[in-house]
């Protein structure tokens, strides 16, 4: 059975789902991550119920049935259902790695208290951070065990290229597919990153536990 990580994977190597208008179910990789994956004209929703319960949910949507899986109204039978929360849904952007150092000096954090680090260590397993002058690198595994990458630049130091360089140095620090959740709307963040290389694929809507 094909699971969530295979589709991750396949979708890194550029080998999306098939444009068909159908959308896949499949089960969560551990309790904290459920959520909906958008492609070209397939979905993937990953959650631990019933499948013919997805399916029914969203022939009932009254929209287009390749808006169905990001409808609100779906979103919100889902949530209701798991008994979850959501916040934005997101670009889903990945870059590949790259060799050698990165190019701009960095310095890991082994016991930050960094804001965009706690929000990590949140959503994330293993996180890792490293600053430069005026920023925050964080990589951590989150949905599907994927590698993500955050960035965080001090307003004082904004519009000199720092994010591009930090998110670009983030793709000399692995040796796998580096994946970015990106908000539609903060345009700086996402010209950051199609600027260092990495590449939209979807987007993504994430279920969070609630504590």
């Amino acid at each position: 059975m094909e699971t969530l990580r295979d589709i991750l994977d396949a979708v890194a190597r550029d080998d999306l789902p098939p444009p068909d208008g159908r959308t896949t179910v499949v089960p969560q990789m551990n309790e904290r991550d459920a959520g909906v994956l958008a492609f070209t004209a397939h979905a993937v929703v990953f959650v631990d119920e019933d499948p013919r319960w997805v399916q029914d949910t969203l022939a009932a949507v009254p929209c287009d049935a390749l808006a169905a899986p990001m409808n609100p109204r779906f979103l919100m039978a889902l949530l209701e259902r798991t008994g979850r929360r959501a916040e934005t849904i997101d670009a889903m952007l990945v870059g590949s790695p790259l060799p050698g150092e990165p190019p701009l000096p960095l310095r890991e954090i082994t016991d930050g208290d960094h804001p965009r680090i706690v929000y990590a260590r949140g959503r994330r397993d293993d996180v890792r951070a490293w600053t430069a002058d005026g920023g925050v690198l964080v990589l951590g595994r989150g949905v599907g065990g994927r590698l993500e990458v955050s960035v965080e630049i001090d307003e004082a130091v904004r519009h000199r290229g720092l994010g591009r360089a930090l998110a670009a140095a983030a793709r000399h620090l692995t040796t796998e597919p580096l994946w970015a959740q990106v908000a539609p709307g903060n345009a700086r963040s996402m010209r950051a990153f199609l600027a260092a290389g990495y590449r939209p694929v979807g987007a993504e809507a994430v279920l969070l536990s609630v504590p």
